[in-house]
């Protein structure tokens, strides 16, 4: 690219040219809005007749086996697939993938 361009580029696009991440001051008044955050480790259907049947201990059968991916939604919209983790006795999930509105 010739010193020409540089500049040319330079006046056309100021703000790309500084490569210093910088924080959006319009993001910043939504940063303490409250989002509702749900891990999904898979689901089933039951009649109510096998629902009102359930006792202590009983096991339910879901959609998923051991070792396949947790699903992550952000006000019930998917955003993202994890695994489950256990951090000193607290259960969590580790984001393993972003899920793009493309790959839904």
């Amino acid at each position: 690219m010739s010193a020409l361009e540089k500049t040319a580029e330079a006046e056309i696009l100021p703000e790309l040219i500084d490569h210093e991440p910088q924080r959006r001051p319009m993001l910043e008044s939504i940063y303490d809005v409250p989002v509702k955050v749900t891990a999904v480790l898979g689901k089933t259907r039951m009649n109510i007749a096998e629902l009102m049947s359930l006792d202590a201990g009983a096991i339910i059968e879901l959609d998923r086996r051991v070792g396949e991916p947790i699903d992550l939604y952000v006000n019930d919209r998917l955003i993202a697939r994890g695994e489950l983790v256990l951090v000193d006795g607290v259960l969590g999930v580790t984001m393993t993938e972003v899920v793009k509105e493309t790959d839904l």
